[in-house]
């Protein structure tokens, strides 16, 4: 009888289907704090519905250094199946030669509903024509406002400032009244200076900001840049401007505003969430306003910020298909309600916004309805599309010294000719490199 036991379950081991691998997909990003959690949650979430796939998400740092960490990984034989690349770094990600374009993977069946992105978000991520990547983290600059601070200095706080003039207006009476130290505050980073750009309707770069055809000449000594730098010097040699001291001091301009000492800051909508919980703890009245335009000039509106999402090359056709299978789930409707709500940035998917519409989110968190206002009311136009340049986290830097030697005291124009001339250079050096 044992022997005939031992028989049977010998032949129902080999008749029973050996279970399947599971296929992996690596998952490389550059969000952290509490979002190195809700990423990992998701993932989890789409495993556990998907039992065949398994997806490890990864912090790897800032995005430069996620970028760096995978052009390097590919060069060893050893990249990550996804790679989550900053908004700037899309022309580089092109040139690079180890993504392969996303909507190339599409295959007719598939659940992709490309024409769900909202409009400005597919107007920056739009190359040719074609998603090379898949919009996820979206941003752009909101103006925040601590109301309690602005009824003591006598200013409506249902109305913050909406031009730099007015800025600097609202700054002086903060400032003279002693509601605060400062008027405002934001990081010292070039991406606000894009933003300004953009939102006066001009170019940093030629051909159309390099959407037309490459690049080939940076556009930092523009009048539209120098009525920035002029705003921005005499914020600062005002006092009425403060930050840190240090560069893309993220944090840092964000404790001057939470802390006081600043009654207003700059920064991007993927903070709402995080401010929303500041304001509470510290007892204060939150507000969110536009990002303030130049005087004189149309609104125009902003450029997407943050970062999507990129397939490498050189995996299976099997990883590939669970690669994009992932990233559909990722992306889709109910996540991108579930990423809004646990970060502040906005939706990418219109379906989305109309979820959040239908039990008037927008109404219950008005804080959070600015930046979506201020994204749905940017005009399609060049300068709001963002530029394409493949060497445009060096031209982070060289704005970035330049705003910095103009605070010191340096000559505004010669300061931004030096600078332009140090981009074309940059630019010149770079598209070399891709020929």
């Amino acid at each position: 009888m044992k022997r005939f036991v031992v028989a049977l379950f010998a032949v129902l081991i080999m008749a029973t289907p050996a279970l399947a691998e599971k296929t992996k997909v690596s998952f490389w990003h550059a969000m952290g704090g509490d979002r190195i959690t809700l990423i990992k949650e998701m993932c989890d979430d789409f495993n556990k519905a998907h039992p065949d796939i398994e997806v490890t998400p990864e912090y790897k740092g800032s995005y430069r250094d996620t970028l760096n960490a995978s052009i390097l990984a590919f060069k060893q034989g050893k990249a990550p199946n996804i790679v989550h690349i900053f908004e700037v770094g899309s022309q580089l990600g092109v040139d690079a030669g180890i993504f392969m374009p996303f909507e190339d993977t599409i295959k007719p069946g598939d659940d992709a509903k490309l024409d769900d992105f909202v409009d400005g978000v597919a107007n920056y991520y739009r190359i040719g024509g074609k998603f090379y990547s898949v919009p996820f983290n979206s941003s752009n600059p909101v103006l925040y406002y601590n109301k309690t601070l602005f009824k003591k200095a006598g200013l409506d706080p249902e109305n913050p400032p909406k031009t730099f003039n007015e800025v600097i207006a609202a700054s002086e009476k903060l400032k003279a009244s002693g509601a605060a130290p400062y008027g405002i505050t934001w990081p010292l980073h070039c991406w606000f200076v894009e933003q300004w750009m953009g939102n006066q309707g001009a170019l940093l770069a030629n051909n159309e900001n390099g959407r037309a055809a490459r690049a080939t000449d940076i556009l930092l000594d523009s009048e539209p840049m120098l009525k920035i730098m002029t705003w921005w010097k005499k914020m600062y040699d005002g006092k009425l401007f403060v930050y840190s001291g240090k560069v893309e001091d993220w944090d840092g301009a964000n404790n001057l505003f939470i802390s006081g000492q600043a009654a207003m800051l700059i920064t991007s909508t993927s903070d709402i969430t995080f401010m929303q919980k500041a304001a509470e703890e510290n007892h204060f009245e939150l507000g969110t306003g536009f990002l303030p335009v130049a005087d004189g000039s149309e609104n125009f509106g902003t450029i997407v910020g943050g970062a999507s999402l990129w397939m490498t090359k050189g995996h299976s056709d099997k990883a590939n298909d669970a690669t994009k299978d992932f990233l559909l789930w990722f992306t889709n409707t109910a996540n991108e309600v579930r990423w809004h709500k646990g970060t502040g940035y906005f939706p990418v998917r219109k379906s989305a916004v109309t979820e959040l519409e239908k039990e008037n989110w927008f109404e219950k968190n008005p804080a959070y309805a600015a930046a979506f206002k201020q994204l749905m009311a940017t005009k399609p136009v060049r300068s709001t599309q963002g530029a394409m340049l493949g060497m445009f986290p060096e031209l982070r830097n060289i704005v970035t010294d330049a705003v910095q030697s103009i605070l010191n005291g340096a000559d505004i124009k010669a300061t931004m000719k030096d600078a332009d001339a140090r981009a074309d250079k940059a630019l010149e050096r770079y598209n070399r490199s891709v020929k």
